[in-house]
């Protein structure tokens, strides 16, 4: 395919996946309340345990709406993975065989769980975030919270922390595909370290150590399980090709 055919492909891919979270996006705005209650939880278990206002403040006219708009996006991307993570397969894989394309069951089978395990993992580290920064509220005074401030950073954490956990599951693909050696990922596992110890340091809103290593260890570790599928799968390979070329040197003969 040419490089115009495959910048076609992405913007329609691209589209089918925005249509879909826009539909999606339809739904969240019926969840819009127990999703936003969620969110503001961690607030509300700290207010208690400090025992002063802890809240969260829509300062404009608009800002509650303009709030809505995006969780309810933000639920849609989270209710449409399946679909949005099936069309960037098949962007990555298009010119699978017919036999190759059960990988797409398998593609999607690890990405999904994966993803929702990543907003997970950064669910579960949110509570951990806000009790050590609401421990420096002094006595007697009050912390109301931006609302796009907060629910902001909380839904970047929930999807940035997805998309992390479902590049191994690329990786995967790519080697699938025949696109990029064990060997290219192999290479980079020095980099694939530093990238996860970096991505853990942004991301987590502690400054503990500890939180980031946390963080970190996951990622590293499905990376290097991912690595040592992609070497399974290029010996099974070179094993197949170096029989077929056995088997025409003979025949040659």
């Amino acid at each position: 395919m040419p490089l115009r055919g495959h910048l076609l492909e992405l913007r329609r891919r691209l589209f089918l996946a925005a249509l879909g979270i826009v539909i999606g996006a339809v739904g969240g705005w019926f969840l819009y309340n127990p999703v936003f209650n969620l969110l503001q939880q961690p607030l509300l278990d700290a207010a208690a345990r400090l025992n002063q206002p802890v809240n969260i403040n829509f300062g404009g006219m608009a800002t509650a709406l303009d709030m809505k708009i995006k969780i309810s996006f933000f639920i849609g991307l989270f209710l449409t993975s399946p679909w949005w993570l099936f069309q960037l397969w098949s962007f990555i894989t298009p010119g699978l065989t017919s036999k190759e394309k059960r990988y797409t069951v398998g593609f999607l089978g690890s990405a999904i769980p994966l993803f929702l395990a990543g907003a997970f993992m950064a669910w579960a580290i949110l509570p951990h975030a806000v009790k050590i920064l609401t421990d420096f509220l002094p006595e007697g005074a009050t912390n109301f919270q931006d609302a796009q401030t907060y629910l902001s950073f909380v839904m970047r954490l929930l999807i940035a922390f997805g998309l992390a956990f479902v590049l191994p599951v690329v990786m995967v693909v790519l080697t699938f595909a025949g696109l990029v050696r064990s060997e290219s990922w192999a290479k980079g596992w020095r980099w694939a370290i530093v990238i996860a110890f970096t991505f853990a340091a942004i991301m987590t809103p502690t400054p503990d150590a500890l939180t980031m290593i946390l963080v970190a260890l996951p990622i590293v570790l499905l990376y290097f399980a991912a690595l040592g599928v992609c070497i399974l799968r290029d010996r099974a390979v070179d094993r197949r090709t170096a029989a077929l070329d056995a088997e025409i040197d003979a025949y040659d003969v």
